[in-house]
């Protein structure tokens, strides 16, 4: 029998992508201009990050600076920047990617653009595995046990750098991007809830003008922190709720140098309510989840629809067409931290008595770029960004080229950096 607090944990999920209204309902909020020089205080490395056998783009890897807590994300066409303070005694780099060879890269080999960086496929040898008997459900089980002693035991103050779009066709029709400060709570049962607050963001809402329907995403970064799975595995699956999945033994990999079941999972056929299904990466020796990628199943369109809606007009029919989730997981000195966290939701809205219907993605992105162990505070509850906020709603406008300073960021895609452009361009012009 299907849990309800499952329910209740799915919807809180995913409860806060889509508040539709009228476009004529919209209104327009211009911001200020926010600026921020450099002062020469880091140092600056971009790039590409590409197969050595393929040579096709590595997208969503991690680069970092050993021994710190520095790092970011390649993007979708495998473009990173790195900004490294000169107060960080830094001389290489280090990358990783699921399915390749960790890479080292000195710095002094390094320009400040244009470095294309190759990744060696890495391959399991046989010796490397314990031979055993193997039930991927148990192995679930166990890596859900293990949790509070394998990711910190102690909250942590985290920097991060969030992004959202949304699209209409394949027009980008908003960009909203921040730096957050994160209180990142304890992964012990009794640690308490994360919170997120604002430090800068910028936004172009209507990049291109949105005919008939205006899509807002709420919840921003409050809500990625949910896809952190190691503290919130109840909005994956509650432990009481493993008996309504399959579990099956895909594959083994590396990850960061180290071997990794891959399991997939999926609802029973006789469950009829909307569930997830995917991929938990779980590391071999110590059962830590290091990686998941999953989809909520949408074979029942009109259930999972419920799950998503928070508004929207009379008329309009919310069709999911896809959904996509992803969550990452770093290693220092034997203790696991949130990385990355990326979703994406494809979906159609049609009208009633209209010829045409239109598509919408929406996508976010969450990449810790930096962690401190000193001086944790939980800021004020007034002071986070709560799920029902919307990022779009809170931010400037872009109008500075250099607006993240010394801060990392997710590299935009170049249809991304295409409409910061024009959008800049366009504010200049209204004299803002």
């Amino acid at each position: 029998m299907f849990n309800h607090k499952n329910a209740i944990a799915m919807k809180t999920l995913v409860k806060y992508y889509l508040n539709i209204i009228p476009i004529a309902l919209a209104i327009f909020l211009a911001g200020s201009s926010h600026a921020q020089n450099g002062n020469g205080s880091y140092s600056s490395y971009s790039g590409s990050l590409k197969d050595a056998k393929t040579r096709q783009d590595i997208v969503f890897a991690y680069i970092t600076v050993p021994n710190s807590h520095i790092g970011t994300v390649s993007n979708s066409e495998g473009e990173f920047t790195l900004k490294i303070g000169n107060d960080v005694k830094a001389d290489e780099i280090e990358i990783s990617h699921i399915g390749y060879k960790k890479k080292i890269v000195a710095l002094s080999s390094l320009k400040a653009n244009g470095n294309i960086i190759f990744l060696d496929p890495s391959s399991i040898e046989l010796e490397e595995v314990t031979v055993r008997p193997i039930d991927p459900r148990q192995i679930v089980i166990d890596a859900l046990q293990k949790i509070p002693y394998n990711y910190s035991e102690s909250p942590n103050m985290l920097t991060g750098f969030y992004r959202e779009t949304i699209k209409q066709r394949r027009e980008y029709i908003s960009i909203s991007e921040a730096v957050v400060d994160i209180y990142k709570s304890s992964y012990r049962p009794s640690g308490g809830n994360d919170r997120v607050k604002i430090y800068k963001g910028r936004k172009s809402a209507n990049v291109k003008k949105a005919d008939t329907l205006t899509v807002k995403l709420q919840g921003g970064p409050s809500v990625s922190l949910l896809l952190d799975i190691a503290k919130h595995h109840d909005y994956l699956f509650m432990e009481e709720d493993i008996k309504n999945y399959d579990f099956t033994l895909e594959d083994m990999v590396t990850i960061d140098n180290r071997i990794n079941y891959v399991i997939g999972f999926a609802q029973h056929k006789y469950i009829t309510t909307p569930l997830y299904y995917g991929r938990l990466y779980i590391d071999t020796r110590n059962l830590a989840i290091t990686h998941a990628q999953f989809s909520l199943n949408l074979d029942n369109k009109e259930e999972a629809a419920k799950l998503f809606i928070k508004r929207k007009p009379a008329g309009v029919k919310f069709v999911p067409i896809s959904t996509s989730y992803l969550v990452n997981y770093n290693v220092q000195d034997g203790v696991y931290y949130l990385n990355y966290a990326r979703n994406e939701l494809t979906f159609k809205a049609n009208w009633r008595k209209r010829l045409f219907n239109t598509t919408y993605t929406i996508n976010s992105e969450l990449a810790i770029t930096d962690r401190s162990l000193d001086n944790i505070s939980r800021f004020p509850y007034k002071e986070s960004f709560k799920q029902t906020d919307i990022l779009n709603e809170s931010v400037e406008a872009f109008n500075d080229e250099d607006f993240w300073g010394e801060h990392n960021y997710i590299k935009p895609e170049e249809s991304i950096q295409e409409a910061i452009i024009k959008y800049g361009k366009r504010l200049k012009r209204q004299g803002r």
